[in-house]
C-alpha cells in the first residue's frame, strides 16, 4: 500500500498530452474555509451515508463542520471524464458509494485537524465527485468560461468528472462525511478542548511502493494522483477552536446555522 506523506490513500490517474505551461493548478480556498465552520453536538442516526461510511456509532456526537472549497486556477481543465471507463479499466481511481447511488474519485483530499504536538484526526468524508460547482471569483484568468463537469456517473449512467480552469469543487459544511468526530465515537481519540489547526489538502503527495504507478511527481520527488504546475499550494491551514462545554452551544462562524434533520449529498 502506498504511504502518503500524511495519511494512506489509494488511487491513480494522470494527465496526458499537457506541458508545464498547459497544467491545472489545484488550491484549497482559505478564506472560503477560515468562513466556514462550525463546532456543536449533533445527532446523526445510522441512516445518514456518512454514519455508515465512516464506521460512526449512531446517536449525538460533537462536530466540526466545515466547508471545502478547491478551485483550479491553472492554465487547463482537470479533466477525469467517465468514472464507467476508469472502472472497466481498473485504474483505482473511482469507486461505486453505494449509499450515495453514484461514483467518488478516491481520495481526492484529506482533511485533517492537528494539535500542537502533532497528533492528527482524520473526517469522515470517504469518497469526492469532482464537477464544476461554483466560479472562482479570484481565478487570474477570465471569468467568462462555461461549466464543463457536471456529473458524478453511475454504472451504466455516464458521467463526467474534472474541475474547468476558473470553476472550483466545493463541498458545504452541512454535506455528510464535512466533519471531524470530537468525542471518540469514530474510533478515534476524543479530541479534548484547546485550539487546534484544521489542515485541507488537495492532490496529496504520496511515496510510490514497489510496482505501484506514480502519475505525477513534484520536485521533490513525491508523487500525486495527477499532475499540477504547482504542487506547494495545495495545502490551507486555518485555527479552529473545541470549546470546553459539551459544545450544545455552537462554536464558530456558522454558530447560528439550523441543525438539518436530514443529510444532505454531494451531487
Amino acid at each position: 500500500m502506498r504511504s502518503l506523506l500524511f495519511t494512506s490513500a489509494i488511487f491513480a490517474t494522470s494527465l496526458l498530452g499537457q506541458t508545464n505551461a498547459d497544467l491545472p493548478d489545484l488550491i484549497v480556498d482559505q478564506a472560503s474555509l477560515r468562513q466556514h465552520w462550525v463546532v456543536r453536538t449533533e445527532n446523526l442516526p445510522a441512516s445518514f451515508c456518512s454514519v455508515q461510511e465512516g464506521g460512526l456509532t449512531p446517536g449525538e456526537h460533537l462536530l466540526l463542520r466545515f466547508t471545502v472549497s478547491t478551485p483550479n486556477v491553472g492554465t487547463a481543465d482537470l479533466a477525469v471524464g467517465d468514472p464507467n471507463a476508469h472502472i472497466q479499466a481498473g485504474d483505482g481511481l473511482f469507486e461505486f458509494a453505494t449509499c450515495h447511488h453514484h461514483f467518488h474519485f478516491r481520495h481526492y483530499a484529506l482533511y485533517e485537524l492537528l494539535d500542537q504536538n502533532g497528533h492528527v484526526w482524520r473526517a469522515a468524508k470517504r469518497g469526492f465527485c469532482m464537477i464544476d460547482v461554483e466560479k472562482y471569483g479570484a481565478y487570474p484568468g477570465p471569468n467568462s468560461v462555461s461549466r464543463q463537469f457536471a456529473s458524478c456517473g453511475a454504472p451504466g449512467t455516464p458521467g463526467n468528472q474534472g474541475i474547468t480552469a476558473g470553476w472550483a469543487d466545493t463541498y458545504v459544511w452541512k454535506l455528510g462525511g464535512q466533519y471531524v468526530v470530537l468525542d471518540g465515537g469514530d474510533g478515534q481519540a476524543v479530541v479534548p478542548p484547546g485550539e487546534y489547526v484544521l489542515r485541507i489538502t488537495v492532490n496529496p503527495p504520496f511515496i510510490a511502493q514497489a510496482g505501484e504507478p506514480c502519475p505525477a511527481t513534484d520536485t521533490k520527488g513525491f508523487c500525486h494522483q495527477f499532475a499540477e504546475s504547482d504542487y506547494a499550494n495545495n495545502t490551507s491551514l486555518v485555527t479552529v477552536t473545541v470549546p470546553d462545554h459539551n459544545g450544545r452551544q455552537a462554536v464558530g462562524p456558522l454558530k447560528n446555522e439550523p441543525i438539518s434533520p436530514v443529510e444532505p449529498v454531494d451531487p
